[in-house]
């Protein structure tokens, strides 16, 4: 063995060795020497003889990664991970249990955020039905409340009334023989007939009738016997609401008054409300004119003939004209 110098850093070293000790220059003396690679066996490298073995990854750690990613099986993947750690098996690495351990423990984490998550949101669930809860029950306070003040306002507005107007007292209502019945139909008929200015047969016959008051034919036979009105002005109260309304004829209005299907006045009564009634008859005919022209498209002639008609309107031949000629 003799000793040659390294060309890069000066050093000596034995011309067997493959590679300078000191900077790890190949020595170009044994490559020349050996050109097809083969490194001899002296004692100073044997070690390079031997290829180093590599180690494999055991099936359980493969196992237990595909279970752990998957999610749904992820505790069969810890399971399996932890079994391969455990074996003491030099000859398989086992890199891919300890990756299936961390994912294990990733799922494990976000399955306890979830449930928490789960647990606040029914918390606050519950608190807020129990918040409108409690809101539905203060509105339901305050409404009964507000409706015990108006309650107490009407009371007192009744009594108020009550000591105002007394209530109408019919010649027998002191009777204590008279039946309730009979009192309620009076009380009803005054009604109909202050504010609905009806005729006497109009107000019996709305005592009676299945779609009306529905009184006996003897209560309602008592209300009527019993009422102080004055029928001739219910009479003309009517006909000024047909002639300032429906712009009615004279002879129309009595028609209307006395009429089983209208109002059912007397003919003495309806007379005299058309003698009575402050109505300027001329005017309706215009105005009855204008509504045919207008909603109708009827002609001049044409609306003459409907407004004197014994069918139509039954203005006199004098009203006709004058609607006719102020048309526009």
């Amino acid at each position: 063995m003799a000793l040659i110098k390294c060309p890069d850093c000066g050093k000596e070293f034995s011309d067997q060795a493959t590679h300078c000790p000191n900077c790890g220059k190949p020595n170009s003396y044994v490559q020349q020497a050996n050109p097809n690679g083969v490194t001899p066996n002296n004692g100073y490298n044997s070690y390079a003889s031997t290829p180093p073995s590599v180690k494999k990854e055991s099936g359980l750690g493969i196992a237990a990664l595909v279970f752990s990613i998957l999610g749904c099986t992820f505790i069969v993947g810890a399971i399996l991970a932890i079994i391969d750690l455990c074996k003491k098996d030099d000859t398989k690495k086992h890199t891919l249990s300890k990756v299936a351990l961390i994912i294990a423990g990733v799922w494990l984490i976000i399955g306890i955020i979830g449930a928490a998550s789960g647990k606040g949101t029914e918390t606050a669930t519950n608190s807020t039905a129990i918040v409108k809860e409690s809101e539905i029950n203060d509105v339901s306070e305050e409404t009964a409340e507000t409706a015990e003040v108006v309650q107490k306002e009407v009371l007192e507005a009744t009594s108020e009334a009550s000591n105002e107007e007394p209530a109408i007292e019919t010649p027998d209502s002191k009777d204590e023989n008279v039946p309730t019945e009979y009192k309620s139909a009076l009380n009803k008929a005054y009604t109909y007939s202050e504010t609905m200015s009806m005729s006497k047969a109009g107000i019996y016959d709305q005592l009676t009738s299945e779609y009306g008051e529905k009184f006996s034919a003897e209560a309602a036979q008592y209300a009527i016997d019993n009422m102080e009105v004055d029928w001739k002005a219910n009479a003309l109260e009517k006909a000024k609401t047909y002639s300032d309304t429906m712009y009615m004829s004279k002879l129309g209005v009595y028609n209307q008054l006395i009429s089983e299907y209208g109002e059912k006045f007397t003919e003495e009564e309806a007379q005299y409300a058309v003698d009575n009634v402050d109505a300027d008859w001329k005017k309706n005919a215009l105005e009855k004119a204008k509504s045919y022209q207008e909603s109708m498209d009827m002609s001049p002639e044409a609306i003459r003939d409907q407004l004197v008609s014994d069918y139509g309107e039954q203005f006199t031949k004098e009203e006709a004209d004058y609607a006719i000629d102020h048309l526009e």
